[in-house]
Formats: structure tokens, sequence, C-alpha cells
């Protein structure tokens, strides 16, 4: 990292650690009320951390992708919902540095330094077959844009003020940028999942909703190492379970004072197999951070790649590197959260300590894209070469008619 990236960090640690601190007080409770982070946004959103990556003279930071992936797991330590919140805004700051200079950049380089909010909307729960939308965007009579559809898993939206969506031209995928507050757009807190319940992972429906014609753009324009961007956020987030698991357990095995007749010494703290069991917390927690800041150094040589020869081949390393990461993770993160119980006893399972919550997230976290695809895709590209897809999607399965006898 060389010494600007260094001053840069060191300086939006010292404006955002405050805040994310004052997140973390609060994290507990707002799981167990089930209460969205409204205020916890807003107050990311007033201290700038929606512009870390935007260039310095635009009204940024200018961090790079290690700097700002240190943010994103610090901030999950506090509270894992948080940067899942940001995930989509996080991805379509990225498309706008991506993007080529013209006035629609110029535009959203000053909504985003002002801190407008974009959520994302790429995925349906319907019956539209995988790689299709039922949500479609059309011309009125007047020759103004419209969407009409539903779409769910719709992170962060309903906090936003945009909402980044993935809809249907006349067959073609394209994506629209939709405003939020608008009388044919409503954003339902409807996310049932047991973990990461505060991510406004809900329902998005647009019912002739209004959409500015330069706002819907193919989808084929977005940049090319996007996946591995998405992959990133939830990698940190998984960084940060892991971070809070270490500390929740080094603080509840100090602070222990009941000890077993057949343990291993007369203070908890002492107890060699319990400190055996937070070392190897220890261990995946420095690991998963390690795992983070690699993948981001491969995603900033790709942005950094952008529009050279060395381009694809930068593109392909990032997303080999996310996938690599995530296997790993998947199975490490969620492991440790149930051997957090190992070094306590039967009162740590007690809903007031909400220790299972690292579980349930991280659990839920993993759950997205799944591993197991991806771990057969590298297997395949290290024995046959092939490239993994890097861009898939989700619906039911198409069906081929029945041929006539």
């Amino acid at each position: 990292m060389s010494d600007t990236q260094k001053e840069r960090l060191a300086l939006a640690r010292e404006r955002l650690r405050p805040l994310f601190a004052e997140i973390g007080e609060g994290t507990v409770a707002r799981e167990q009320s089930r209460s969205l982070p409204f205020a916890e946004v807003e107050a990311l959103r007033a201290a700038g951390f929606g512009r870390l990556r935007l260039p310095v003279e635009h009204g940024g930071d200018g961090l790079e992708w290690p700097s700002f992936a240190e943010l994103l797991i610090e901030l999950a330590a506090a509270d894992s919902n948080l940067p899942q919140i940001f995930r989509g805004h996080i991805a379509y700051v990225e498309h706008v540095l991506a993007s080529p200079a013209g006035d629609r950049r110029s535009v959203w380089l000053r909504r985003l330094a002002d801190g407008e909010l974009v959520g994302n909307a790429w995925s349906e729960n319907g019956a539209a077959a995988v790689g299709t939308n039922a949500t479609r965007v059309s011309r009125r009579a007047d020759g103004t844009w419209r969407v009409d559809g539903r779409k769910f898993y719709t992170t962060g939206s309903i906090f936003a003020e945009w909402i980044d969506a993935t809809v249907d031209l006349d067959g073609t995928t394209v994506t629209a940028l939709i405003r939020r507050s608008q009388d044919g757009v409503s954003v339902s807190d409807d996310w049932d999942g047991f973990g990461q319940p505060l991510t406004g992972t809900g329902t998005a429906v647009f019912d002739d909703a209004s959409v500015e014609e330069h706002d819907v753009e193919p989808f084929t324009a977005r940049f090319p190492f996007q996946t591995a961007v998405y992959q990133l956020t939830l990698l940190s987030v998984l960084a940060g379970i892991a971070a809070a698991i270490e500390r929740d357990t080094a603080a509840q095995v100090r602070a222990r004072t009941r000890v077993y007749s057949h343990g291993s010494a007369d203070r908890v703290a002492d107890d060699p197999q319990v400190l055996q069991i937070v070392g190897e917390l220890t261990a995946t927690s420095a690991t998963a951070r390690a795992l983070v800041l690699d993948v981001a150094r491969e995603v900033q040589h790709a942005a950094d790649a952008l529009g050279t020869r060395e381009a694809q081949d930068a593109v392909v390393a990032a997303e080999l590197r996310s996938a690599h990461a995530q296997i790993v993770l998947t199975d490490l993160v969620p492991r440790a959260a149930s051997r957090l119980f190992d070094t306590l006893g039967a009162s740590a399972v007690r809903s007031g300590t909400a220790l299972d919550r690292h579980w349930r997230n991280a659990r839920t976290v993993s759950s997205h894209n799944p591993w197991i695809f991806k771990a057969r895709q590298l297997g395949d590209h290290a024995v046959n070469g092939r490239t993994p897809d890097f861009v898939w999607a989700v619906g039911a399965a198409k069906t081929e008619p029945v041929p006539s006898t």
C-alpha cells in the first residue's frame, strides 16, 4: 500500500471508527427487535461511507480496494447487516467509475458525492425462466419510459434514493436505474431469512414507474469485474463476522467465573482446552481478513487494467480469487460461529447473549451464489482450462417442448 493510500485510510478510519463503535453498541438490540437500521445508514451516509471509493477530486476519499475492504470488514464486525446494505451501492459506484467520460458520468459522480444511495433489484422469485426477467421496461405513448414488475432480494433499496434493477426490453436484459420516491414504486421489508435480517432484502414492486431513458443501459455495459465486487462485499461481511466471533468469545471467556469440576484450570481464562479453541477462532479471523485483502488487491488490479491488453486476464484473476476465498470462508466462518460455544457453558445459548446471530448471519451470507457450483467450475478450470461463468442467473428451469410423434 502506498504512503498516499495509508494516509487516506488513516483519515477515513479516524472519521468512521467512532461511528462504527456507536453502531456496534446497538447491534444486538436491533437484531432482537428486528429494527431496520435507518438511523445508522443515515449516519454512514452523512459520514461519507458511500463515497469512499470516489476520487478525491470528485468529493470522495480516493480509497483503493484494499483500503476500502479494511473498512468494510470493520463495519461488518460492528454490524454485519450494514456492508450488505451498501452492496448494490458499492457496485454502482464502481460502474460509474468504470464508465466512459461524458455528461451522464459527471451527473452521477455529483450525485454520489452528494450522498445519494443506490439499492439493488436484480433477482425475482416468480416463474420467470432462468436468464430472463418478468419485470419489463417499455415506452409509453408519449415516448417516456416505464417499468412494471416485481423484484425480490432488493438489498439496500428501502434505504436508497435509487434502485438498480435488471429488466427485460424486447427480450434483452437491460438495467434500469429507478428513483424510489415515486408513486409507481413500493419497497417492502418482507425478508424472512433467519440471518442478515436487517438488510432490507425484501420485495420491490414497480407499477408504471418512471425511468429516464439515459438510465436504461444494456446489461453488457456493466463493468467486467462486477461479480468479483459483489462477492468481495460478501466476503468482507464474513471476515467481519469472524472478527466479531473472536472479539465476543474472548470477552465471554475473560468474564466467565463459573468453572466445571472436570475442567482443566481454576479459571476459564486459564483453561488450555478453552484457550486452544479461542486460538483457532483468532486464526479463522486472521485468515478471513487476509483472504479478503488478497481478493481486494486482484479487484484493484482489474480496475486499473480497464482499457488495456491485460484487462481480460485481470478480470479472470479477480473472479477466480474471489471464488477461491468464497469456498474457504463458507466453511471456516460458520464453523467458527459454532465452535465459539465450545468455550462456554449452556448459559451462552440464552437468547440474551445473541451469540447465535454470528452463525445465522454467516450461514445466510454463505448461501448467496452457492459455492458448490463455483467449486465445480474452478475444478474444470484447473483440469481443463475452461474459464468459469462470471455472470449467472436464477429462475425457473427452461423446458424444451416435447416433440410430437
